[in-house]
């Protein structure tokens, strides 16, 4: 059984389950947090589904990325999460996202596809089977985005390095095209968001499979299952753009002549609910999201963090101080996305729905002091009405089943907040598959 191709299919079945008319979407987890997808993985399990985790290039690459790992490592930290959870590794889907120069794009063209060509080839070779290319950003001496010829030649090129590197090429799947902020981004300003217009949309594909059939193959262009499009939403520091449920559907025509794809949609997160349906009746079959999932784990650790304080732990400072010390020594990650004045920035610095406060969760400090907080409050029971204060009834409630499951009592309100941020996704599967109670999920010790 090969990975994410259990008996639920393959990716390549939803696409054509969703291109048939099922109002099927598929979340992809895109975040390399721990228990975000510790949670998603438990979900997944409850829904008998597949789990598709993606890395982006610049999250995971040949040279460590900012997690530090590289493609094989990212699949054991995975594998990992699953022998924890109890997921059959045979339901995870391994993507690569925004996979090109882009990490590199500071340097020449040539240097900059030459380490393009080693990321995919290290992705393929690990594992990854669902491969979006992306080489729309231009690179030193070129415009900010280049042209849709240039974009698919390069990468037709980086298919071909998938194509001779793959342990079974028959397993990869391509998505292609990107009108979205850059991977890990977000809108900085309160600018309109216009969709893709289908000209665009076509002109794209147009373009990518004539550079995929001549400078790769006719059975790498047969493998490319989506286009990434913009629909009409994404979100900022401070504000979201709501998708708008009246506008009408003028992309779906564009893949009349492509029914083995569909579309893949970046930055959903913070939507409300009914979008995620509306968006797969739409042929957007793939729904990425991630900010929203680490931004339900802030929220959650933070509220423990305070329920500690109403139980007078000692303690030298709050979370949030440590993560404002980390966030300040190491600004990168956060300084050229957020604006204002020190007090402004203080803010969104920990509450944003860009959340880059993200990017330092992993660190060892901020990792250690989340642990002493649930290990404080494993050892103390908390009463209902505390924890009431910071937690939703619906929140408490899912906590309550995963914690009968075998997890921790803190750890279950954690994984319940993240969790209840990404129900929504599997819910557009409306009766496509019937998740099991969360009560049969066998007990586990923890």
């Amino acid at each position: 059984m090969t990975s994410g191709e259990d008996r639920r299919g393959s990716l390549r079945d939803f696409i054509t389950r969703n291109r048939a008319g099922v109002a099927l979407a598929v979340p992809s987890i895109c975040s390399s947090q721990r228990d975000v997808i510790s949670a998603a993985a438990l979900l997944a399990k409850d829904y008998e589904a597949p789990l598709l985790v993606e890395a982006t290039s610049n999250q995971v690459n040949q040279f460590g990325g900012y997690t530090g790992m590289r493609a094989a490592d990212f699949i054991s930290f995975i594998h990992g999460i699953c022998d924890a959870t109890g997921l059959d590794k045979a339901q995870v889907i391994f993507g690569g996202d925004h996979l090109g120069p882009q990490a590199w794009r500071g340097e020449d063209a040539d240097t900059a596809m030459t380490k393009a060509e080693d990321l995919v080839r290290s992705f393929v070779e690990a594992g990854f089977t669902k491969i979006h290319l992306d080489c729309s950003e231009g690179c030193l001496g070129e415009a900010a985005q280049v042209s849709d010829e240039v974009s698919a030649r390069r990468s037709a090129r980086l298919a071909r390095i998938c194509e001779d590197h793959a342990p079974d090429p028959d397993r990869i799947v391509y998505v292609v095209g990107t009108e979205v902020p850059p991977p890990g981004g977000a809108r900085a300003g309160e600018d309109e968001i216009l969709p893709t217009s289908p000209v665009s949309a076509s002109a794209t594909l147009a373009e990518q499979r004539r550079c995929f059939e001549h400078d790769a193959s006719h059975a790498a262009w047969d493998r490319v299952i989506g286009l990434v499009v913009q629909p009409g939403l994404e979100f900022g520091a401070a504000h979201v753009h709501h998708f708008d449920m009246a506008s009408p559907d003028a992309l779906s025509c564009v893949l009349s002549d492509y029914p083995h794809m569909a579309f893949e949609a970046h930055s959903t997160d913070y939507q409300r609910p009914e979008v995620f349906p509306e968006l797969a009746r739409r042929h957007f079959a793939i729904l990425k999201v991630g900010p929203a999932l680490t931004f339900a784990y802030r929220q959650a650790v933070y509220a423990l963090d305070h329920i500690a304080d109403w139980h007078g732990i000692g303690r030298e400072g709050r979370l949030s101080d440590t993560m404002e010390m980390l966030m300040l020594a190491r600004p990168n990650h956060w300084s050229r996305h957020y604006a204002g004045d020190d007090d402004e920035l203080h803010r969104l610095r920990h509450f944003s729905y860009g959340d880059r406060i993200r990017y330092y969760w992993n660190e060892p400090k901020a990792k250690q002091d989340v642990e002493n907080v649930i290990a404080q409050l494993d050892s103390r029971r908390t009463p209902l009405p505390l924890i009431e204060q910071y937690f939703a009834s619906s929140i408490i409630a899912r906590a309550q089943d995963l914690a009968s499951s075998g997890w921790g009592r803190t750890r279950a309100l954690i994984y319940a907040q993240i969790q209840e941020a990404l129900l929504p996704y599997f819910k557009t599967w409306d009766g496509a598959w019937m998740p099991r109670p969360l009560g049969d999920v066998p007990k586990l010790s923890r």
